[in-house]
């Protein structure tokens, strides 16, 4: 008795005592506490991370809606085939149309009872010279002379500015731009119906009109130009990022150079984007010869930016399909190029499209390459001519455009700028949520 108790170590008066499953011990009561600290930081932090997602998204829809509307001066008016005549025929013809404009404006206000003492200065400062905007109409549609036409003429960007609680009365200064007593006019002219709010189509389809006419300012033409920049990038960066990732998985051999190629492809990944633009405007614009500000300079730039994430996207696709697949073609007789043609490829693909789009929407967000082949220095005030011009003429893009008008001194830009940031966010939501269509309608599980 005494050696078995002996072997077995301590007496039996000092064992620990036989624990049941049904409770807790304080080793176990601690865990537990600590598995919940962990769980309540973690909710912690995806709360904090929404909650500065939705400040974001409400500061940038806040900022960016006014961009949307205007303010614009309705005017029924009919310039008869005499008045023509005679403004073509005088020296000053914008002049002439001008003064048919006022006479306009001052039935306008008789027939809706509007008793209101202005003169022509004033409907300069508020609406601006429309001799040139009424000519050019005329000219374009002769068809229109001696019948009732609807104009709608936007206002100052002042004006504009006060009804949209960007400007406060006690805020304006009387200078040539505009006068405290002209605010008395638009308020009567919105009282009646003249002045009315109306949805900017100008800006989802105009181009930038300079610095001196923010309201005329749109970002159509930016969208054109970063259209045939993601041709260019699409065009180029999914066959190079394909072919390369599918070489280096598949076909080439394991040595110190393939792993020299990986880790500079990783490498330039973490690259800084603007150090693609110094290297597009050394190569392409100052050695090559290509057109500064083109679309094709840019989409070629930015497909330098996209190809290493479209690499490494492509080779954990391929990485991702079983080594099952690629030996059960084998082992029914296909080369080593079927295997990964026909059967790993088509596996791989939905991974593969997912991030080329990804690659394609971050590329479309860059600024800082386009900086420096000279994108944000270029006004696009216009569409190109052709399909294949839209490539070779200069142009811009809408992070140039957005970064433009951010840059400028007038407050009605930073609206812009704002809009022109929504317009952007809706283009990179629209590729996310495509690639996660593609992503579901080619997936497959094995």
């Amino acid at each position: 008795m005494t050696d078995a108790t002996a072997a077995t170590g301590a007496p039996a008066q000092a064992r620990r005592p036989f624990a049941s499953l049904l409770t807790l011990d304080e080793h176990t009561k601690r865990r537990n506490a600590t598995e919940a600290r962990f769980k309540a930081y973690g909710l912690a932090a995806v709360l904090a991370g929404l909650f500065f997602l939705v400040v974001l998204f409400v500061s940038i829809i806040s900022n960016g809606i006014p961009a949307f509307t205007r303010m614009v001066v309705e005017l029924d008016f009919t310039l008869t085939q005499a008045q023509f005549d005679e403004a073509e025929s005088q020296l000053l013809k914008t002049g002439a149309y001008q003064g048919y404009f006022v006479e306009g404006f001052d039935k306008a206000l008789e027939e809706r009872g509007v008793e209101v003492e202005y003169d022509a200065a004033v409907l300069d400062r508020l609406i601006g010279k429309v001799g040139g905007i009424m000519r050019e109409f005329y000219a374009a549609n002769p068809d229109k002379i001696g019948e009732e036409v609807v104009f709608e003429l936007p206002t100052s960007s002042r004006v504009d500015g006060y009804f949209n609680g960007r400007l406060k009365r006690e805020d304006v200064s009387d200078s040539r731009f505009l006068e405290a007593s002209d605010l008395d006019l638009a308020d009567e002219l919105y009282e009646a119906g003249i002045i009315k709010s109306d949805f900017n189509w100008t800006f989802i389809t105009g181009a930038d009109s300079g610095v001196d006419n923010p309201g005329g300012a749109g970002i159509g033409a930016s969208v054109v130009g970063s259209f045939f920049m993601m041709i260019v990038v699409l065009a180029l960066s999914l066959p190079i990022g394909v072919a390369t990732s599918i070489y280096l998985e598949e076909f080439a051999p394991k040595n110190w150079f393939t792993d020299l190629i990986e880790v500079n492809i990783s490498n330039l990944a973490a690259v800084p984007s603007i150090v693609f633009g110094i290297l597009g405007l050394a190569v392409f614009i100052q050695f090559a010869g290509l057109p500064q500000s083109a679309p094709l300079v840019g989409g070629l730039v930015l497909t330098l930016m996209t190809l290493p994430t479209i690499i490494i996207s492509t080779r954990a696709s391929l990485k991702a399909v079983p080594p099952s697949i690629r030996d059960a073609a084998l082992g029914v007789g296909a080369s080593k190029m079927q295997s990964v043609f026909h059967h790993v490829l088509p596996l791989a693909m939905p991974g593969i499209l997912t991030g080329t789009i990804i690659g394609l929407a971050q590329a479309l967000g860059e600024t800082a390459p386009l900086l420096l082949i000279g994108m944000v220095g270029f006004v696009a005030r216009g569409y190109p001519d052709s399909f294949l011009t839209g490539f070779t003429e200069a142009n811009s893009a809408m992070p140039a455009q957005i970064y433009t008008w951010a840059a400028r001194a007038d407050a009605s830009f930073y609206e812009k700028a704002w809009g022109g940031i929504i317009v952007l966010l809706l283009f990179l939501m629209t590729m996310n949520i495509i690639a996660i269509i593609l992503r579901r309608r080619f997936e497959r599980r094995w």
